[in-house]
């Protein structure tokens, strides 16, 4: 009777335990960025640190970012096109790109190719010095890692992450207008009268707000992995991996939260 009881429940335990597992990394990382905000809130400071992950988070990132955002305004183009032309819908095209780059696209493509850049950099090289006990040096120097590595990792995120968005949206848009000019057969004049006639301030702010967020959670996985990293060069590899899944999964998560939030 005991064994068969316990074979009912079995799935049920798994399920409990997958779900206990998976709130207590929730806490852990919220731990972990209530004690970076706390000791990031008292000095001392490192703005050349600061300035540092600024060039390498957003100005080193521009090439990537800017060819993602040129094809997808022209690919989105040529799309909207040959969907509206079955049912004479051809004018919609500079509209739905300037919105769907500002709204959608722009803040979405950029999380996610930075954090394939960026979090998977900061895990292997936060994790590097773990495995190779340069943050006990660290802590022997009396040096807080918090407010050393982790802090202004978190903070040029949060101010790169806007700004590239901004020009993300920009070349994306770009991308539309040259494509539906030199093959659609729009007239520019035109063309860039109705996206202006249809891009709201709203949408800056969506954006922004998108863009905030995305860069504090690509930014914060990235250095929890890799302080928490373990068991040598194969942790390293564990933690880099770790740090670029689950800086997509919240992205993608967090957008639709956000974007819900804001039409619900």
């Amino acid at each position: 009777m005991a064994s068969s009881s316990s074979a009912v429940l079995a799935p049920f335990a798994a399920i409990g335990r997958v779900i206990i597992a998976m709130f207590a990394a929730v806490g852990r990382v919220a731990l972990f960025a209530g004690r970076t905000f706390v000791r990031a809130a008292a000095p001392p400071y490192y703005p050349a640190r600061l300035l540092e992950q600024l060039a390498h988070i957003g100005w080193f990132s521009l090439p990537v970012v800017g060819l993602t955002a040129i094809f997808t305004g022209a690919a989105l183009a040529q799309q909207i096109f040959t969907a509206g032309s079955r049912f004479s819908a051809q004018s919609t095209v500079p509209a739905v790109v300037v919105i769907g780059m500002v709204r959608e696209l722009g803040p979405v493509l950029v999380g996610l190719m930075v954090a394939g850049r960026v979090s998977s950099a900061m895990a292997a090289e936060i994790g590097t010095m773990r495995v190779t006990e340069q943050l006990d040096a660290l802590a022997t120097l009396r040096t807080d890692a918090y407010r050393y590595l982790i802090a202004p990792r978190l903070v040029a995120a949060v101010i790169a992450l806007p700004l590239m968005v901004l020009a993300a949206n920009a070349i994306g848009i770009f991308g539309g207008w040259l494509l539906a000019v030199q093959k659609l057969g729009f007239n520019s004049a035109h063309y860039l009268a109705i996206s202006r006639r249809y891009l709201a301030w709203d949408d800056f702010q969506m954006a922004m707000v998108k863009a905030g967020v995305f860069g504090f959670l690509l930014a914060l996985m990235g250095c929890y992995h890799g302080y928490h990293t373990a068991g040598g060069a194969a942790g390293v590899g564990n933690a880099t991996r770790n740090a670029v899944v689950s800086a997509f999964m919240l992205i993608l998560a967090s957008n639709f939260l956000i974007t819900a939030s804001v039409f619900g």
